[in-house]
């Protein structure tokens, strides 16, 4: 069993697409006409799967944050890189966070149009690809 992917309703999908298209996101393909809306279906570099999906629906309006999203998390190569290319296509980042150091993990955040939160994440060197049981140890 695994997470397919999330899906995030959005008030303006042509400005959401351009924000995660800028951010490193490619679209793989749209379903048109559910009962949710259109679905636009959206994956990372190097990842072979959807990881988010854009519900647009122009008669919903724009999004009410209140459904208990808190954020979601990418993980990044190089966080000051990452920060610094997304400055680049005008999207602000928190300046960088390295709580352990210059060795250990690093974190930013940036905001989708929608209001979405969104963790920058920089694992340090050897760590596993994703959070594992070892990190609460």
């Amino acid at each position: 069993m695994r997470t397919l992917h999330i899906g995030l309703r959005v008030g303006n999908l042509e400005r959401s697409l351009a924000f995660y298209t800028a951010v490193g996101y490619t679209i793989v393909g749209t379903v048109e006409g559910t009962a949710f809306g259109s679905l636009t279906m959206l994956r990372l570099p190097g990842d072979d799967f959807v990881s988010i999906e854009l519900v647009y629906d122009p008669a919903r309006g724009e999004v009410d944050l209140g459904t208990g999203i808190n954020h979601l998390v990418i993980q990044v190569e190089s966080l000051f890189a990452t920060v610094a290319d997304l400055a680049a296509k005008g999207i602000a980042a928190e300046p960088p966070e390295l709580p352990d150091g210059a060795d250990g993990m690093g974190t930013s955040w940036i905001v989708d149009p929608d209001g979405y939160r969104i963790e920058l994440v920089q694992w340090p060197a050897g760590h596993a690809e994703g959070m594992t049981e070892a990190d609460f140890a």
